[in-house]
């Protein structure tokens, strides 16, 4: 496996390399070796799967604040999503800043979310399924969000049409009044 730092403080792109044969492939999808190799040091305690019936839905942008900080490590395993990150590290160079790529069955590629992101996705096609590791349990008195489409962040959604989003994920604040008043920062 492959990891590339992006553009975003501290987070990567992790490609699968597939071993092929004639009777499919074989990818390693975490390797806590790998990972810290390259300055990843990720704990997995809990790993969780997401089904979305149609194309143009949008969960997010979610995040957990401390001291239930989240790493998460995102796959998607049938079909393709539009995932995207922002920086809510006060202290980071890349604060505010946000990052998309498609992760698809068919590019292996999985998205590492460092603590003091949000993180969202976008299906891009029916039945999609994602997997995701996190480094902590899910705790729901520490569950914030920012706003999927908030013109301060400017996300650049691929499909624009037929959007299906929560009315959880709709109320969510802005940016600038989420993260107000909240220590995000977690150290480098």
């Amino acid at each position: 496996m492959l990891v590339q730092p992006i553009l975003l403080h501290r987070a990567a792109i992790i490609e699968m390399e597939p071993i092929k044969d004639s009777r499919g492939h074989f990818s390693r999808s975490f390797c806590k070796k790998t990972l810290e190799n390259h300055g990843i040091f990720f704990d997995v305690v809990q790993t969780n799967m997401a089904f979305n019936r149609h194309h143009g839905t949008i969960r997010g942008m979610h995040f957990q604040v401390p001291p239930f900080s989240e790493d998460k490590i995102v796959s998607c395993f049938q079909g393709a999503i539009y995932d995207v990150i922002v920086d809510l590290n006060r202290e980071s160079p890349t604060f505010g800043k946000w990052f998309g790529i498609t992760l698809s069955a068919e590019n292996n590629l999985s998205l590492y979310v460092p603590k003091g992101f949000a993180h969202g996705y976008q299906t891009l096609t029916n039945n999609t399924s994602i997997h995701y590791m996190v480094s902590e349990y899910y705790t729901p008195s520490h569950e914030a969000g920012i706003r999927w489409n908030d013109k301060a962040i400017g996300i650049e959604w691929p499909l624009k049409d037929d959007l299906i989003i929560s009315s959880k994920d709709e109320q969510w604040r802005e940016f600038n009044t989420s993260v107000d008043g909240m220590i995000l920062s977690e150290g480098d």
